[in-house]
C-alpha cells in the first residue's frame, strides 16, 4: 500500500474515532439536559395523589404524609377517642361538618369514611400554622382539666377535637380540611383522589 493509501486509511480511522467520541459526548450532555426537563420526584409528589400504608399504625397513634406540600395526618382512633366526639357537639363551631372542608363522604360526626381513621390536612384554618397533638385527656399536656383530646394551634390558640372540628370562639374560622381520599385496601389509603377521580 502506498504512503497516500496509508494516510487516507489513517484519516478515516481518525474521523471515525473522533465522530464516535463526539457522539458519546453529545449523548452524555443530552441525557442530563433532557432529564432536567422532566418533573422531579418531589414535584410529582407535590401534586400527585399519595399512597399511605396504615397497616402498622397502632391504635391511638398518628402518622403524617405529605400531599401537595402539606402535612396530612392519619390517626387510628381508639373507641375512647371516638366516644369523645358526641360529647363535644355543643362546644365545636361546626359539629355536623356542614361547611365545605370535606368531601360529602366525610360530612359526618367523625369526619371520615371509616370511623376509626381520621384523615385531615394538618394546617390550621386561621393563618396556616401546624397545630400540635394533645391527645391525652385532662390537664397533663397544659390543657384545661376538661380537655378530652385533640389539637392545639400554638400560633393563636385555636383548638380542634379528635375529628379536626374547631372549638367555638377560636381564631380558626373552620374545621381542619379533609382531603379527597379513598381506601385501596384495608391497609392502604390514596390521598388526593376519591373513587370518582376528583
Amino acid at each position: 500500500m502506498s504512503n497516500q493509501g496509508k494516510m487516507d486509511c489513517g484519516r478515516r480511522r481518525l474521523i471515525v474515532a473522533t465522530a464516535a467520541v463526539g457522539g458519546v459526548g453529545a449523548v452524555g450532555a443530552l441525557v442530563p439536559f433532557v432529564s432536567s426537563l422532566l418533573p422531579s420526584e418531589r414535584a410529582k409528589a407535590a401534586g400527585a395523589p399519595v399512597e399511605a400504608d396504615i397497616g402498622k399504625l397502632p391504635a391511638g397513634q398518628m402518622m403524617t404524609v405529605e400531599w401537595r406540600g402539606k402535612p396530612v395526618w392519619i390517626i387510628n382512633r381508639t373507641k375512647e377517642m371516638l366516644d369523645t366526639l358526641p360529647k363535644l357537639d355543643d362546644k365545636v363551631a361546626d359539629p355536623k361538618s356542614e361547611k365545605p372542608q370535606q368531601p360529602a363522604y366525610a360530612q359526618n360526626e367523625h369526619r371520615s369514611i371509616k370511623a376509626e381513621y381520621m384523615v385531615v390536612v394538618g394546617i390550621c384554618t386561621h393563618l396556616g400554622c401546624s397545630p400540635s397533638s394533645k391527645f391525652k385527656a385532662g390537664a397533663d399536656e397544659g390543657m384545661p382539666a376538661d380537655w378530652l383530646g385533640g389539637f392545639l394551634c400554638p400560633c393563636h390558640g385555636s383548638t380542634f377535637d379528635l375529628a379536626g372540628r374547631v372549638f367555638k370562639a377560636k381564631p380558626a374560622p373552620t374545621n381542619l380540611e379533609v382531603p379527597p381520599h379513598f381506601y385501596l385496601s384495608d391497609t392502604r389509603i390514596l390521598i388526593g383522589e376519591d373513587k370518582k377521580g376528583a
